[in-house]
């Protein structure tokens, strides 16, 4: 809750939350570019309020917070673009920022698949997606959170330090204005906590952590569940063992599944295809996965990280099954990339104030399977659980897949010992065919995956 009574304390929450002088000065924008010679431009004005603490051995090492709105400001003069942005709007500078951008624009190379979003596809309903949490923590809750993360974790027996414990919440936002009409707006909370426990010492020291990140408070995992959960990671990884190379079934924990489901949208991305760097590129209508695989984005999903119901070019966002039973259905498009590809923007134009619009996902998730993960490994004989991946060894381009990680070793159906210093590697088409995923699934981050098995990837070890 807000630290203090105090009306003026309260005056200054409540404005943050009062996106109202950002869609006029949104507007003004986009009429001075009119002015200025413009044929069609587009203001957005984005919000971000952010507030943290740190605490180490129970003690407040850091504490910060900072607040700003920034504005940018697109503008097409026939097929010729040009993007400016700037945090100082006051006096007459509105029209001097249209004016320098419309000049910009005027000795720009041509580009003919520049333009705004068909005005047929902007969205008209803004359903409520419960995105705003009005109640934020004080400076004082944010600490007591940290505090109790950090004290549950230092608890847990065979924890010898605290990496550190931390709680934060902010703000964030965006006003999007287009000489089409559009007008639309949004803003969402969040609030987080995590903790960092270490084992051992010297060149035996472990270390894991846990988080957890809600748009409400009410949806977050509390502080000590989190420091213990951190305080059990770091414990059992122990005294971690090596492992000869072999081909084993890899299965990941869920923490880390998520970043099979990401690789898979990167390649379906809309500017990969375009530029034909993608090793999806030729493979739009084809069975990737096993039939039943369902991968979704989800924007307008309640409580959603990155839920919203207009994307930055003011489409209508809508749930898109990317595999839809193991069939590759779709690229994730904005304006520009569709009009180069000859298609439809799917809605998933991303873009902050300096840039133009880009293609990107919103929550994206793995749907569950039916099996447990207790049943997803009972007939593993030899096989390895990931629990951390290191690096980023992926060619998308080529689909090449090989990354650092540690986890446990599982014999037998068991999970047994931990191992560490391992590195896994594959083709990413081989391993969407042998993908399959237990019934774990939780909505805990961006992008949610249960646990997944893969066979027969290659593990290097000793």
């Amino acid at each position: 809750m807000i630290s203090s009574p105090n009306s003026s304390t309260e005056s200054v929450v409540s404005e943050l939350f009062d996106q109202s002088a950002l869609s006029e000065l949104a507007g003004r924008l986009v009429e001075a570019a009119k002015r200025a010679g413009a044929d069609d431009a587009d203001a957005v004005a984005v919000r971000g309020v952010s507030q943290g603490v740190e605490v180490r051995d129970g003690r407040v090492e850091e504490s910060e917070r900072s607040e700003g709105d920034d504005v940018g400001l697109r503008v097409l003069v026939g097929r010729r673009q040009a993007t400016v942005s700037t945090n100082d709007v006051g006096g007459d500078n509105v029209a001097k920022l249209a004016e320098r951008a419309v000049a910009m624009a005027r000795v720009a190379p041509e580009d003919r698949y520049v333009g705004l979003a068909d005005p047929s596809l902007l969205a008209q309903n803004f359903p409520d997606l419960d995105l705003l949490d009005r109640v934020m923590p004080s400076t004082a809750e944010l600490e007591r959170r940290a505090v109790e993360a950090e004290a549950a974790g230092l608890a847990v027996k065979g924890v010898t330090k605290s990496g550190g414990a931390s709680a934060s919440t902010g703000i964030s936002g965006m006003v999007l204005v287009t000489s089409t009409g559009f007008h639309g707006s949004y803003l969402r909370s969040s609030q987080g906590i995590s903790m960092m426990a270490i084992v051992g010492d010297g060149t035996g020291m472990e270390r894991d952590y846990d988080f957890s990140s809600a748009l409400h408070g009410s949806d977050l995992m509390s502080p000590a569940s989190i420091g213990r959960s951190a305080g059990e990671r770091a414990v059992a990884r122990a005294n971690p063992r090596k492992v000869a190379t072999c081909k084993v079934p890899v299965v990941f924990d869920p923490r880390v599944a998520g970043s099979l489901v990401g690789h898979v949208v990167s390649a379906a991305n809309g500017a990969a295809i375009a530029r034909k760097t993608s090793f999806l590129k030729d493979r739009l209508g084809q069975q990737l996965f096993a039939k039943g695989i369902r991968i979704v984005d989800d924007p307008l999903r309640m409580r959603g990280l990155r839920s919203q119901s207009f994307d930055a070019e003011g489409v209508a966002t809508k749930k898109l099954a990317v595999i839809d039973d193991g069939v590759l259905t779709s690229w994730l498009l904005d304006s520009a990339t569709a009009r180069e590809l000859g298609l439809t923007t799917t809605g998933h134009a991303h873009r902050g104030v300096s840039s133009s619009p880009s293609p990107g996902s919103y929550n994206l998730h793995l749907e569950a399977g039916e099996l447990t993960p207790r049943e997803l490994i009972a007939d593993v004989e030899q096989g390895f659980y990931v629990t951390d991946l290191i690096g980023s060894g992926v060619n998308g381009v080529t689909g090449d897949y090989s990354r650092g990680a540690s986890g446990f070793w599982i014999e037998n159906g068991e999970i047994t010992y931990p191992v560490s210093e391992i590195t896994i590697a594959g083709h990413l088409i081989e391993m969407f065919k042998s993908l399959t995923p237990a019934n774990d699934l939780a909505f805990r981050y961006g992008t949610n995956a249960p646990t997944v098995r893969i066979e027969g990837l290659t593990v290097g070890g000793l």
